[in-house]
């Protein structure tokens, strides 16, 4: 009986006396365009190879612009994407873009194919709402899914070398650089 209230004793010291364990780390960067600028901080620099680029991204206020020039307001902005077929962004990439516009923001799929840019609306997300995005990438095309829903697909460079490719960040423009900061936050999953 001495035993087996010493252990009891002894557990329920240990149960009592150990330090909690560290919650696990955010991995989500919060993403800051200065005033003045185009690109965000931090800067980041890394390759991509997978063929499923999936993240989760929440803009807060500091989305919402309004540049004063209706041709300008129109512009996107970039989110997250990759480069592709071994070649400069603005020869192959896809990325998500989005934009301020008639008071709401939109997300498009934005994506350059042997030099040539096509976007395609994808749809409207809330401010200070987190959405899942993913990019997949096929043998053929780029596809774009929004919270689960595929919503847009661009067809891929038919003549794409295997070889080196690397991530986008967040970047404001287009033209006019952020006109106040502006912040996101990304979680790359």
């Amino acid at each position: 009986m001495g035993i087996c209230r010493a252990t009891f004793f002894c557990l329920i010291t240990l149960l009592f006396s150990c330090e909690e364990l560290p919650i696990k780390e955010d991995k989500a960067t919060t993403f800051i365009i200065a005033e003045g600028e185009h690109y965000a901080k931090p800067r980041k620099a890394a390759t991509f190879s997978d063929n499923i680029l999936s993240f989760r991204a929440m803009f807060d206020a500091s989305a919402k612009y309004d540049l004063g020039d209706g041709s300008l307001q129109s512009n996107h902005n970039k989110l997250l994407g990759f480069s592709d077929c071994s070649s400069n962004h603005h020869d192959n990439s896809a990325r998500f873009a989005w934009r301020w516009y008639n008071d709401e923001l939109q997300i498009y799929a934005y994506a350059y194919v042997d030099g040539q840019r096509i976007d395609k609306y994808v749809g409207t997300v809330e401010i200070d709402e987190e959405n899942h995005y993913e990019i997949h990438r096929t043998p053929e095309a780029y596809v774009f899914t929004l919270n689960g829903e595929q919503t847009a697909r661009i067809e891929r460079s038919e003549t794409c070398a295997e070889g080196v490719n690397y991530m986008l960040y967040p970047y404001f423009g287009g033209s006019a650089p952020a006109p106040h900061d502006v912040r996101v936050r990304v979680m790359i999953l």
